[in-house]
């Protein structure tokens, strides 16, 4: 049984020799990208067993992820190659502070090959939770079908629903983000959203408020990333304000969300308290932020233990 199931793109990231304006760069490193696979290699790094649905292209590209995939551990009986469509690019600019700015090649995905015939009622009777993005709906219209029938499938069969948005206004914009994103709220069971995020969605950027609208619409866990401010989050009745953890050197922001997102699931799936989870999370982000690369940062168990200062490592 898997413990998280997971549904999105995933793409081959070319991530730049040198920094500064992408014009500048001569080089770029192959390496694989795609929040809803980032958040499955997250959880199974952390010893969670980790399943992704995709369709990637019957190409060189295609092949390595898949292998890339699998050898994280992650669960690929629902992933298919499909021929005709080339696997989604992505090339990243980074600047000497750390922010990114991506630029996408992903308008004939693999994904928009899939149907919401092709989800197997069998696979989400086997796992706890279902976790999706806002960026696997703004692929394309039929996406959204997609997304509602899994959360149908999630909500027959028991699995709690996890929702983060991740907004990409590079695919669509604010008021297509609003009006599709918040038709599905009410059928999620933990969000995960940064605070700029939720102020397109549902005009609240205080984390109070959007705490307050969303258990109106029947959210049970909420966790706000405000990333270098920690977070905010709520369960149960309580609400914890998590300060941030000091990353030790910020190379590459993109991730760090994901790796929250890990990092809450963990703790939702081991029971624990709502501030040992978000001081769980914010540990996780902080780690991811100080390695280059959209995953490579992701860390395995032990070493978030290592950072808490729960084990020590002997080096030699």
């Amino acid at each position: 049984m898997n413990d998280v199931i997971t549904i999105g793109e995933s793409m081959i990231t070319f991530d730049p020799d040198v920094k500064g304006p992408m014009k500048y760069v001569n080089g770029f490193r192959k390496k694989v990208g795609g929040a809803e696979l980032n958040v499955a290699i997250g959880c199974s790094r952390l010893g969670l067993k980790a399943g992704w649905i995709s369709r990637l292209g019957n190409d060189e590209f295609g092949r390595y992820i898949q292998t890339f995939a699998r050898g994280e551990g992650i669960d690929v009986s629902q992933l298919s190659l499909v021929e005709s469509y080339p696997t989604s690019l992505n090339f990243k600019e980074i600047m000497e502070d750390g922010n990114v700015r991506t630029f996408y090649y992903r308008d004939k995905s693999p994904t928009l090959t899939m149907t919401p015939a092709d989800l197997n009622e069998a696979y989400f009777k086997q796992a706890k939770i279902l976790h999706f993005t806002g960026i696997f709906p703004a692929i394309g219209p039929n996406h959204i079908k997609i997304v509602e029938q899994a959360i149908a499938l999630a909500k027959r069969h028991g699995l709690k629903v996890s929702f983060d948005p991740n907004i990409r206004l590079r695919m669509w914009s604010k008021q297509e983000a609003r009006e599709t994103l918040s038709k599905l709220l009410p059928h999620v069971d933990i969000l995960l959203a940064g605070d700029e995020e939720m102020d397109i969605i549902i005009g609240e950027s205080d984390p109070k408020m959007i705490i307050e609208k969303a258990k109106q619409l029947g959210i049970s866990y909420i966790a706000i990333k405000q990333g270098d401010k920690g977070a905010v989050g709520y369960y149960g009745g309580d609400i914890v304000v998590a300060p941030p953890v000091k990353a030790s050197k910020v190379v590459d922001t993109v991730g760090a969300g994901d790796g929250f997102n890990a990092g809450i699931l963990y703790g939702i799936l081991h029971n624990w308290q709502l501030k040992k989870t978000l001081h769980f999370a914010n540990t996780i982000g902080s780690m991811v932020v100080s390695v280059a690369g959209d995953n490579e940062g992701l860390p395995y168990y032990e070493d978030v233990q290592e950072r808490l200062g729960e084990i020590e490592r002997i080096e030699r």
